[in-house]
């Protein structure tokens, strides 16, 4: 295959995801091989779904949504125009993914099959029904990417380079068992975002979706508020108010419970909606339901905070505070060339 071919095969991919990217699911039978494949993978949903209670048919659609935009022909060749594959030697690479949102992982499984590469897979087991249905519908639009795809729940085969996501503890894990290998090895991030007190409703109504979102459980969703000093909350809390039916899903209402108790029996100061908590705290990474909060009195040195915490925090929203915020209501909307940890994935790729 050249690159064309791989780029072709990732766009009739993005086509037929496009069919489930509304809670509907509605097949189009212009879609190549729609009606092999069209039934098996709305039974995967299901299947993900009572799996993993957080995989919710509605979040599983989101992120389908993302998918399908984000593989038309021309996000895939503004992506990678300014790459060179043109002396690639294809190698091994192995890929051990997240689990705590649906695909989490398909980036880097897109990166190294469009470099040229052949993919290990070693998937989370909260998240293993979609992406080797989706590799299957792959293989048979570009017969091509066949052989050059595998899964394992074992020990991984031998490979040349790895691509490995895990919590603080297991990539020091990671780190120590793939030193002899070239290497990705991501850890924990959070998000934040910085609040002046000017944000218009629509502002603080579109950060709320990048708060609740996946019930919070990605590395792009807010974890944390910084606001200025005697910031008020009112206009907040107004602003995020339409997600309250969120507290009817059982799992996250376990959590606000749990994590209420907790914070109530510590004596901690919190301030809440019924629905969501906030806690004034120096850490990043806050429990589901729970979003920290601290204050700033000179923007700059919110700035240079920010900054020496960097490898910690994953996007900044606000409105044009840094350089490279994020804007409200986008964190869940990466571009192809957003990548995590802002370590480029595809120039990885090139070099192994």
């Amino acid at each position: 295959m050249d690159l064309q071919q791989r780029i072709n095969a990732f766009v009739k991919l993005g086509e037929f995801i496009e069919q489930f990217t509304t809670e509907g699911f509605e097949l189009n039978e212009n879609i190549s091989a729609s009606d092999l494949f069209f039934d098996g993978f709305k039974h995967q949903i299901k299947l993900a779904h009572e799996h993993n209670g957080w995989f919710t048919k509605e979040n599983i659609a989101f992120a389908l949504n993302g998918w399908s935009k984000s593989l038309s022909h021309s996000n895939m060749v503004q992506w990678l125009e300014k790459y060179n594959f043109n002396n690639i030697s294809p190698k091994k690479v192995a890929i051990i993914m997240a689990g705590n949102i649906p695909l989490v992982g398909f980036h880097d499984f897109l990166s190294v099959l469009i470099s040229g590469h052949d993919v290990f897979v070693k998937q989370s087991s909260n998240d293993k029904h979609l992406l080797p249905y989706l590799a299957k519908y792959l293989e048979h639009v570009e017969p091509g990417f066949k052989g050059k795809i595998a899964f394992t729940e074992e020990k991984l085969p031998d490979f040349d380079a790895v691509i490995a996501t895990g919590s603080n503890n297991t990539s020091r894990y990671f780190e120590h068992y793939f030193k002899e290998k070239a290497s990705i090895i991501r850890n924990n991030r959070n998000s934040v975002a910085i609040l002046t007190g000017e944000e218009s409703d629509e502002e603080l109504k579109a950060l709320s979706e990048d708060i609740f979102r996946y019930y919070g459980l990605g590395c792009r969703n807010i974890s944390k508020l910084f606001v200025p000093k005697g910031y008020k909350f009112d206009a907040f809390f107004n602003g995020v108010y339409e997600w309250h039916p969120i507290i009817h899903q059982n799992k996250y209402a376990n959590n606000y419970d749990y994590n209420k108790a907790v914070y109530l029996m510590s004596k901690f100061n919190l301030l809440e909606n019924g629905f969501l908590m906030l806690k004034e705290d120096t850490s990043y990474g806050s429990p589901i339901a729970t979003l920290f909060y601290e204050y700033y009195n000179d923007i700059d040195a919110l700035k240079q905070l920010i900054n020496e915490n960097k490898s910690s925090i994953q996007c900044v929203v606000s409105k044009g505070v840094t350089e490279d915020s994020v804007a409200f209501g986008q964190t869940q909307h990466p571009q192809l060339w957003d990548y995590a940890d802002n370590v480029d994935t595809i120039a990885f790729l090139l070099k192994i």
